[in-house]
């Protein structure tokens, strides 16, 4: 039940940490948060999005690296900017992780339990069905967080074979004029630009992998090498495939379409749906469903991973079953209770998430950064291009807030 560092594991294995971490339950969220801006300024917004969580993501790791291994967000803000803000910092990652906890708990529930009506016939309450991933997650992370990142890393690959098989699928029916939405500017409704802003929150949230950055110092020491290719070229794999996904949903689903499964909660199982309603049988339904159990499972590990990591440092709980156990029930009771109390919550927990993912994964990480280098003159690791990049992401996140602002108080136009 231990787990060690081990300097042997090879980039290919971060990558698929970091991946299979970002490539999740967002990719249910973006095809409807960005139906309203549709495919080509989503494109564009989501590849914004990346380049600053890429860049904030290097940020944090920057500072971390001129910490010991296993140092958490929690250590590292504390000591370079002060209490008052490790306070707000550590209340905005807890708050992010512990409701995307929630937010794959709900999507779990939802998935899994259509899967086996649409198979079986059987209907199964989703609750039930949420409840029972959360347990057997739990298991698995109290076991090993080892094993919690392997499985996380098998559920990738196997997700990947089914996206191919299905995705190819469908990349060849595409429909252009879908895609371009020409019957939408036909009827003079193609004013696809404001609808950018009320998804950005959801854009930021998508490429969260900040949360697993001490595991994989845990995992790689401080080989740099190893870290920067698995942070650059994982959350890179995400957006490669976040970009097609978009091409294949929003060229075989209807701009208007979308409006029917926003009106129906625009849960996973609610675009499952709509994706088997254009005539997909046999082989290729199976992979569909696949697929989508599998990219919610996956970044389910690795969210909780990152939780998990987070509350040992924070409460200092030691790697013994006991002390794991007791990290365990505080990463995942809190997140089943609410599932119980309100269990259709993914969409909000998702653009929830994106606010104060924006404090903690976006604005903190550049001043921490430009703190570590002040406090550290002799560092191992430092982002190119100066004071600049932490400036713009910094501008990126204050965007991410007032968007997420206009968009609650209805200030921003909203799609459907």
């Amino acid at each position: 039940m231990e787990d060690t560092s081990n300097e042997k594991h090879s980039s290919f294995w971060g990558i698929m940490v970091i991946a299979g971490t970002v490539i999740g339950g967002g990719m249910f969220a973006l095809p409807v948060d960005l139906a309203g801006s549709w495919f080509f300024w989503g494109a564009f917004i989501l590849i914004i999005a990346w380049f600053s969580m890429l860049h904030s993501g290097l940020l944090l790791l920057e500072a971390n690296l001129n910490y010991p291994v296993g140092s958490s967000f929690n250590t590292i803000t504390k000591d370079l900017i002060g209490n008052k803000w490790n306070i707000i910092s550590g209340f905005t990652v807890a708050f992010v992780l512990y409701i995307l906890t929630y937010a794959y708990i709900s999507a779990n529930g939802a998935i899994i339990s259509e899967t086996i009506s649409m198979n079986l016939g059987q209907h199964v309450n989703p609750r039930v069905i949420g409840i029972s991933t959360a347990l057997f997650v739990a298991s698995i992370l109290w076991f090993s967080s080892l094993a919690a990142s392997r499985i996380t890393s098998l559920f990738l690959g196997v997700k990947i074979i089914s996206f191919v098989i299905v995705f190819g699928s469908f990349f060849f029916q595409v429909d252009y004029s879908i895609l371009r939405d020409i019957a939408g500017s036909a009827e003079g409704n193609a004013s696809y630009f404001p609808y950018v802003f009320m998804a950005l929150p959801v854009c930021l949230a998508s490429f969260g992998f900040h949360g697993n950055i001490p595991s994989l110092i845990i995992c790689y020491g401080k080989r740099k090498d190893k870290l920067i290719k698995s942070i650059v070229f994982g959350s890179l794999l995400a957006l490669v495939i976040y970009l097609f996904w978009l091409y294949c949903t929003m060229g075989n689903i209807s701009r208007e379409g979308f409006k029917n499964i926003i009106s129906s909660g625009g849960n996973v199982d609610s675009l499952v749906k709509s994706f088997l309603g254009t005539n997909q049988h046999g082989i290729i339904e199976f992979f569909l469903l696949l697929f989508s159990n599998l990219a919610v499972a996956s970044s389910f590990f690795g969210v909780t991973l990152g939780l998990f990591d987070y509350l040992a440092d924070l409460f200092k709980f030691d790697n013994s079953p006991g002390g794991r156990l007791k990290t365990i029930l505080l990463t995942f009771l809190p997140p089943a209770s609410l599932y119980l109390i309100f269990p259709n919550g993914f969409i909000y927990g998702i653009g929830g998430a994106g606010l104060c993912a924006t404090i903690w994964a976006v604005i903190i990480p550049a001043f921490l950064a430009l703190k570590a280098r002040k406090k550290f003159p002799d560092k191992m690791f430092t982002v190119w291009g100066g004071h600049i990049i932490p400036c713009i992401v910094m501008l990126f996140g204050v965007a991410v807030i007032v968007c997420w602002f206009g968009s609650t108080f209805n200030l921003l136009p909203k799609f459907g």
